[in-house]
């Protein structure tokens, strides 16, 4: 890749080619939990942009810019009350939309007020995650993707922060054959005690580990298609090798590894054969980004409070900055590697994935990578997204940016991760999840393209 491009896919700030074509879809702000306590207000950077979120005393969101209009003050620092946020310094209370109510320190008569607007984005609430839309017009709707359309209580929102670019943050998401070593874990645990762990469980279909796949076919066959919701990518490992009980397996039974990329800049991989995440990657600035996940179930409720639990001694709060990162090494054990996990990273894969993509520097430089057939869906979501920028270059909307109609109509996606036969192996996983969905208290039909 020449260096011109690479700036051009990855610099968001305002009014650059990425910026300007990232800003047309709505994007992550905070989770909700981040206005639970008893100042309901944050202050988000996202894309370059220093922003204000926050509940009214009505419980009304609002998303603003974080300077007062009047002479810059930090909003940040605002004072919630009389229905809006009020600026420190000289008391200008402005509403959630951005209206100016107040400028008490101007003579009761004037004017100013009225002619004041403090800029203000739409925003809205989806499942713990607050979204917010800061391009130009009206925002597009968003599609009737399953973490969307799911119940509250069968979602389960998170998040983290990676001091990378957001576009090598995603890569890692939509590159297959990395889980077989980044992820690769020499001893297998109990699936029973896997509820919520990346890779633990068993394989849908099976008794064989996840652990145990990945580790002993790092081979995948991997394809990749575009579909009206981006990227449907498919790794098959034909099981040849012997089973838990250490017998030989005949080739007749094969390892179906379903993932997508979400355009504009989100992927979507199985859990267990219940629940699926689908995770967004929002650059902060061009140096680093927050990923955010949501995880969702199209069986039973989600245990939020476990999921919860499992995640948080991870991080730290206010920011969710891992507690592992570069400052210590990672975590780093050269024991744990020669025994336990490929890279002496701990069980944590989101370590894993840290280490990864904050090793390829602040912003990769594509000019000398050199990439293999494994990583056809990274050369494919880059070609899609220099088009995507050129559309919006030319005034024309990118993918994904749809009429009510057409976004109602993108349901799913299915994330599969099963052992099923190899022969026919479509028209098995496809009868099963057609049933799961069936069976399921919300989940909608699939499309041709789920």
């Amino acid at each position: 890749m020449r260096e011109e491009e690479n700036t051009r896919l990855t610099r968001t700030g305002p009014g650059t080619p990425a910026g300007e074509w990232m800003r047309r879809y709505w994007q992550p702000i905070a989770l909700s939990e981040e206005l639970a306590g008893a100042r309901p207000l944050v202050a988000p950077k996202v894309m370059g942009q220093n922003l204000v979120l926050f509940r009214d005393e009505q419980g009304g969101l609002g998303l603003v810019d974080r300077g007062c209009p009047h002479r810059g003050a930090d909003l940040a620092l605002g004072r919630l009350e009389d229905g809006g946020l009020r600026c420190c310094f000289h008391g200008w209370l402005f509403a959630r939309e951005g209206s100016c109510l107040d400028t008490p320190a101007e003579p009761a008569d004037s004017p100013l007020k009225s002619r004041v607007r403090l800029g203000s984005y739409p925003v809205r609430e989806i499942n713990g995650i607050i979204w917010g839309y800061l391009g130009p017009g009206e925002p597009p709707e968003l599609p009737a993707l399953d973490c969307f359309q799911a119940p509250a209580d069968h979602a389960f929102a998170w998040k983290g922060l990676l001091e990378c670019n957001w576009l090598q943050a995603l890569e890692v998401g939509i590159d297959p054959a990395h889980a077989s070593y980044l992820h690769r874990f020499f001893q297998d645990e109990d699936p029973a005690d896997s509820y919520g762990k990346q890779f633990r469980a068993a394989s849908q279909g099976t008794d064989l580990p996840m652990t145990k796949i990945l580790r002993e076919y790092g081979r995948p066959d991997i394809d990749a298609a575009r579909t009206p919701y981006g990227i449907r990518l498919t790794a098959r490992r034909t099981l040849d090798g012997t089973d838990t009980q250490g017998l030989p397996m005949d080739g007749s039974r094969t390892h179906v590894r379903i993932t997508h990329q979400v355009f504009p800049h989100a992927f979507h991989i199985p859990l267990d054969a219940e629940t699926a995440i689908t995770q967004w990657h929002v650059p902060i600035d061009d140096n680093s980004s927050y990923w955010y996940a949501l995880f969702t179930s199209v069986g039973g409720p989600v245990d939020q409070d476990e999921m919860r639990r499992q995640r948080v001694g991870a991080v730290t709060l206010p920011d969710y900055r891992p507690r592992f990162g570069r400052a210590n090494g990672y975590g780093y054990d050269p024991a744990e590697q020669r025994t336990t996990t490929y890279t002496g990273l701990g069980t944590d894969i989101n370590v894993h994935d840290q280490w990864a993509v904050e090793g390829q520097g602040a912003v990769q430089d594509r000019t000398r990578e050199h990439l293999g057939r494994s990583d056809k869906a990274i050369v494919m979501y880059r070609r899609m997204l220099g088009e995507a920028i050129s559309a919006v270059e030319r005034g024309e909307d990118p993918p994904l940016v749809l009429p009510a109609e057409e976004a109602e109509r993108l349901h799913g996606p299915v994330a599969l991760d099963g052992i099923g036969p190899t022969d026919g192996w479509l028209e098995h996983w496809t009868a099963v999840t057609d049933k799961q969905r069936a069976d399921s208290s919300w989940a909608q039909p699939l499309g041709t393209d789920g």
